[in-house]
């Protein structure tokens, strides 16, 4: 018993000796890393200030403030946290409301899960936001959100402050529906997609309208000292779609085939729509030129296709292909998995497509922070910006590197090494305490087995003559 509690307080105390660097506790300063900013050239040997989670300086031989932490990275490379701009980690359920065609009126805000365990396995790759969002099933599905990767706080501490509200439309088979065998529901075809969005513009346009009619007719009322007219009845469905149109909820559109693409391109620009980016894009290189043109996105897979008739028609040469152009194309993972391996994804556009190193890191750091719409406060590192960084052992491009660190506005939210400590203590613990109840269980064996050794035999008959 003694050991046993011996080493649990020799556990915790391990544990409370780990750093926990909060966006709260003031001043960070981390030393000697090769620093990757984006923004300019990269710094062999600089050092990063950080002040209440913003990036204070970036240079070489900064002195730490009175009572600063201090991080030796000893070398290591230190680049913009990666964003992941197509995400559905972080969400509690089904994110597919199939019960009906149009559903803009659910919101990924309502299930967020902070405990998700994908946050970590993003952290451990260096991933510090996302973009996270509603399936493909519908052709204007729900709302998406952009996430800050906070293991285990709260909901409202993870959404980032700022980030334009999102929200879900789909193309080709997943809302028509067809890879399902059951399902009768209208639109079959491609055209009817697209049909179906226009319909309920025009449907959302004549509910503002009459909205508007109602305020017109409230106010002079109102300025008349006159009873108020009766209001219209809301429709939440319709609210969502009067949002899309005004431009405060930015498009973040499912699609693969060029065509269709095309076409809903030139539908956003007939209703004044922010389409903000297409989601995977697979032929977006074929148009790269008009996407570029118009100020649209998209997030692409670097190398993942096939897996369905409308995926067969690309390469991995994509990714490149679109920012030769001038395409903002990131590289996203669409996968709880893939997203903690997004820094070799990035890297597969140097091979395939030949961008430069610099090029590559901006397809998951700078990019989809503009797809986002978060490039005011991440994606770089620069003065004045969030401090969200991830740290690896060798270039981040680099087939072998492993990712150290990962802090989230200034706090270390995935330490390696204090991790794997953490494991060791814990498994210790564990053999120490496995190890202890076999003892105890062979002894309270030997124990019972001496008792009856001892106990009298009785006797037989006749008293034993």
């Amino acid at each position: 018993m003694r050991k046993t509690t011996f080493f649990t307080v020799l556990a915790l105390v391990a544990l409370l000796a780990i750093p926990q660097v909060s966006a709260n506790d003031g001043s960070l300063l981390l030393t000697n890393a090769n620093i990757i900013t984006v923004a300019g050239s990269n710094i062999e040997g600089g050092d990063i200030l950080i002040e209440d989670g913003i990036i204070k300086k970036i240079g070489t031989d900064l002195k730490a403030p009175k009572d600063a932490r201090v991080i030796d990275l000893a070398g290591d490379w230190a680049m913009p946290g990666i964003i992941d701009s197509h995400s559905h980690i972080a969400l509690e359920g089904n994110l597919n409301e199939t019960g009906t065609l149009m559903t803009p009126e659910t919101d990924c805000a309502d299930v967020v899960n902070p405990e998700d365990m994908s946050i970590f396995y993003a952290l451990t790759g260096g991933v510090t936001s996302v973009h996270t969002m509603h399936g493909s099933a519908n052709p204007i599905g729900g709302r998406g959100i952009v996430l800050k990767l906070k293991w285990g706080v709260t909901p409202d501490e993870m959404v980032f402050d700022g980030a334009p509200q999102t929200v879900k439309w789909a193309l080709g088979e997943n809302p028509k529906q067809a890879n399902s065998s059951d399902s009768s529901r209208y639109p079959k075809t491609r055209m009817g997609v697209e049909a179906s969005i226009r319909a309920i513009f025009e449907e959302a346009k004549v509910y503002q309208q009459t909205w508007d009619d109602y305020n017109d007719r409230a106010a002079a009322a109102k300025k008349a000292r006159a009873k108020a007219p009766m209001p219209p009845r809301k429709d939440i469905r319709l609210e969502v779609v009067s949002q899309i149109l005004s431009g405060d909820l930015w498009v973040r559109c499912h699609a693969y085939m060029a065509p269709e693409m095309l076409s809903i391109l030139r539908m956003c620009q007939e209703y004044d729509v922010k389409l903000a980016a297409f989601e995977h894009g697979l032929e977006a290189y074929k148009i790269a030129d008009e996407i570029a043109e118009a100020g649209v996105g998209n997030a692409a897979f670097a190398d993942f296709w096939g897996y369905k008739w409308e995926a067969f028609f690309t390469m991995p040469h994509s990714v490149a292909m679109q920012v030769k152009r001038g395409v903002v194309a990131a590289v996203s993972s669409d996968s709880p998995e893939r997203i903690r391996r997004l820094n070799l994804d990035a890297a597969k556009t140097m091979r395939f497509g030949g961008l430069s190193e610099d090029e590559a890191i901006k397809t998951v750091t700078l990019f989809p922070a503009k797809i986002c719409g978060t490039d005011e406060w991440v994606g770089t590192l620069e003065v004045g910006k969030h401090a969200d960084i991830a740290v690896f052992n060798k270039h981040p491009l680099d087939a072998y590197t492993v990712c150290e660190m990962t802090l989230v506005d200034g706090k270390v939210e995935f330490d390696r090494q204090a991790y794997l400590e953490e494991r060791r203590l814990k498994a210790e613990a564990k053999a120490q305490a496995e190890a202890e109840a076999a003892a105890k269980a062979e002894a309270d064996k030997l124990a019972a087995d001496e008792e009856t050794a001892e106990e009298p035999k009785p006797e037989g008959p006749g008293g034993g003559r």
